[in-house]
């Protein structure tokens, strides 16, 4: 196969060290991308100033080209993007799909906690009285902005019309032309103050600004597809193709996390893997 026309890209969040997992993601979409004879990109996710940092991401650059990836130059690092996210928002906002949510996270947890069995859709808090939205902004009250599943409906028509192809699988096996089910996660948060824009509307602006046809990712992701392709829909950008791939776990189950320090990258490194031991390992 030779499609120049497929471009995929690995996102890392520079938030802490690369472990067995990140090798795994980062090797599936740089193969894919060789066998297609397509192109490889990397971007940084890196809008969590709080927890981002220059050195994880210096690290991070590191332990890929020791793992023999390459990639296209300059990479996109989403904090030197903050407009571009905020144009989008800007753009929902002003069409009347977005509405402020003045519950503090504590809020929010303590209702999941009351009804655990409720949907998302159901414990969404809707849009405010006028007038007590108007007080609590005067007042100076924190707010997130929340997407309207009632007002994109009438924005779009019947959501039920909205599809993307699965290449790969999600968790339970889902494969093929996948009906979008934006519903199951209720009216989501895009934007908060004290993280800004949420990870679902940064990545559909990040994908259509590079052109992505492929998002190849862990099938822990799969979920997001349903509202990103709804936020597709809204904003008038193109949807990929998806490619989930299965999770890498550790010999108990769980998933590699970036606590797991015997994991990392940097201690297989100074431990005396080799690159080529790890790529054989992990089926590369």
């Amino acid at each position: 196969m030779n499609d120049r026309a497929f471009v995929t890209r690995f996102a890392p969040s520079p938030s802490g060290p690369a472990h067995r997992g990140h090798a795994f993601s980062a090797l599936t979409a740089f193969a894919a991308a060789r066998d297609a004879g397509g192109r490889f990109l990397l971007r940084l996710e890196d809008i969590d100033a709080a927890r981002c940092r220059p050195a994880f991401e210096d690290a991070m650059l590191g332990d890929l080209a020791w793992l023999g990836l390459d990639w296209e130059r300059p990479v996109r690092r989403q904090s030197e993007h903050l407009a571009d996210y905020r144009a989008a928002l800007a753009k929902l906002e002003a069409r009347g799909l977005l509405y402020r949510c003045f519950r503090t996270r504590k809020e929010v947890m303590d209702d999941i906690g009351r009804a655990p069995h409720a949907s998302p859709a159901a414990l969404a808090p809707g849009r405010l009285d006028p007038a007590d939205e108007a007080r609590m902004i005067r007042e100076g009250r924190p707010f997130a902005w929340r997407l309207s599943l009632a007002a994109a409906q009438r924005a779009l028509g019947d959501l039920s019309d909205l599809h993307f192809t699965e290449e790969g699988a999600g968790p339970a096996g889902e494969h093929g032309v996948i009906a979008a089910r934006p519903d199951l996660a209720g009216d989501v948060i895009l934007a908060r103050k004290d993280l800004g824009v949420s990870y679902h509307l940064a990545v559909v602006v990040d994908d259509a600004a590079q052109g992505i046809t492929h998002v190849i990712r862990g099938e822990d992701l799969h979920a997001a597809a349903h509202v990103q392709r709804l936020l597709q829909a809204l904003l008038d950008l193109p949807t990929p193709i998806y490619r989930h791939h299965r999770l890498l776990l550790r010999d108990d189950g769980k998933r590699f996390a970036k606590r797991d320090s015997a994991e990392t990258l940097a201690h297989l490194r100074a431990s005396g893997v080799t690159a080529e031991a790890l790529r054989a390992e992990l089926g590369f």
